[in-house]
């Protein structure tokens, strides 16, 4: 873990294990993983670098295990603990406990001198969460971020669209928003931003996180899904290329017109990813060698290839380069060193 030695002594003071529940879904169908069952199995996941699945279909069941609670990946824990700037004496709300190792770790470094309040929606969750965190210090609350209190970092777990307000009053003057931010309602890359004074700031990274309850919206359709062809053509990259270079999340930032999502299609007598397009009424994909089929009134992929070539000519800024400016009642705006602005509609 590339971390300040004292997060990195936090983290060590709150093995991962002792956080996690019996039961796990590590795979995308099928049955979870318990403890009881697979005792090494069960700890090759949790002590894997990458997140592990907590809950699936908010305790419900289903033919696919979507996520709906989770331990992030510890990279990516400890990058916006970093981001936070959290310190002894700190004030830290977090918004989705979740495990409760997080906030545990949050509690060992803000010391006996700083507190850490922590917002879970789902009770079971809450409750199980507090049993673990005996001993730290951490306030659990049921429900709705509290109306009172001033914080030094808000620190969210989870994604949000809309960067609410009131996770952004609670804030003190030099107080810092960390939160997975997600350009579009539904799905989509959602890299972290760290916003002073949960206005303005940077973003440290990528991720994918799941989206704030409160902001869930059904998935939209595929793009293209039952249309017929009406334009074929090819740009200068392909799927593959965009992907192998992680451009993707960049190209999603710098095109708040455009709706892009990733999908697999039947390519060479095998099966490749596509990026899929879509705005209105129209839509296309891109596929690995850079032709593209679609249909609509709008040239969607010679748009995309406007952008990249915008990028391109920039150098391809960093996400680091790349900063969120959140604006009352307006689109959240993006820019990225010299680039932009651009309005992402809420």
């Amino acid at each position: 873990m590339k971390a300040p030695d004292e997060i990195r002594a936090a983290f060590a003071a709150h093995p991962r294990h002792r956080f996690i529940p019996d039961l796990v879904w590590p795979e995308p169908q099928g049955l979870p993983l318990a403890r009881s069952a697979d005792p090494r199995r069960w700890a090759a996941y949790v002590y894997d670098d990458d997140a592990v699945v907590t809950q699936a279909n908010d305790g419900g069941s289903g033919m696919i295990n979507t996520p709906s609670s989770s331990s992030s990946a510890p990279e990516m824990m400890a990058g916006m603990i970093e981001a936070a700037g959290v310190a002894p004496g700190a004030r830290v709300l977090e918004i989705g406990t979740g495990t409760g190792w997080n906030a545990a770790v949050l509690a060992s470094l803000v010391g006996p001198s700083g507190s850490v309040t922590s917002v879970e929606i789902e009770r079971e969750v809450a409750e199980q969460a507090r049993e673990r965190l005996a001993g730290t210090g951490v306030r659990v609350i049921v429900g709705a971020v509290p109306t009172e209190g001033v914080y030094d970092a808000v620190i969210a777990t989870c994604s949000a669209h809309r960067v609410p307000l009131e996770w952004v009053r609670h804030l003190s003057a030099e107080g810092v928003l960390v939160l997975p931010w997600a350009p579009y309602e539904s799905g989509g890359p959602t890299p972290i931003a760290a916003l002073s004074g949960g206005r303005e700031g940077r973003f440290t990274g990528d991720g994918s996180f799941m989206r704030d309850r409160t902001q869930r919206v059904p998935a939209p359709r595929f793009p293209g899904m039952g249309r017929e062809i009406e334009r074929k053509g090819a740009v200068p990259f392909g799927a593959e290329e965009l992907l192998e270079r992680d451009l993707l999340t960049r190209l999603v930032l710098a095109s708040p017109g455009i709706w892009i999502t990733l999908g697999a299609r039947p390519w060479q007598e095998a099966t490749a990813p596509i990026i899929a397009l879509e705005a209105g009424e129209s839509w296309a994909y891109l596929w690995p060698d850079g032709s593209t089929t679609g249909g609509g009134p709008s040239d969607l992929p010679a748009e995309l290839a406007e952008i990249h070539a915008v990028l391109d000519g920039a150098g391809w800024p960093e996400l680091t380069e790349f900063t969120l400016e959140v604006l009352d009642d307006r689109p959240h705006r993006v820019r990225a060193a010299g680039l932009g602005p651009w309005d992402h509609h809420l």
